[in-house]
């Protein structure tokens, strides 16, 4: 019978670990890069002058 390799296991599940946190990192940074790009959106729709809405209310 094979004797188990638990190096190459070990080596095997740092790479997935590795791997995994470069993705979970890439989503974060794409994340705040399309949260900011939406907030920048929002910022002029509800940004009215006073002025504006007070001529809207009379």
């Amino acid at each position: 019978m094979a004797k188990t390799n638990y190096a190459f296991e070990k080596r095997q599940r740092d790479l997935q670990k590795k791997k995994k946190k470069e993705n979970k990192q890439k989503r974060k940074t794409e994340n705040s890069g399309t949260q900011s790009e939406a907030t920048d959106v929002e910022q002029p729709e509800g940004d009215r002058p006073e002025s504006d809405a007070a001529q809207s209310a009379d």
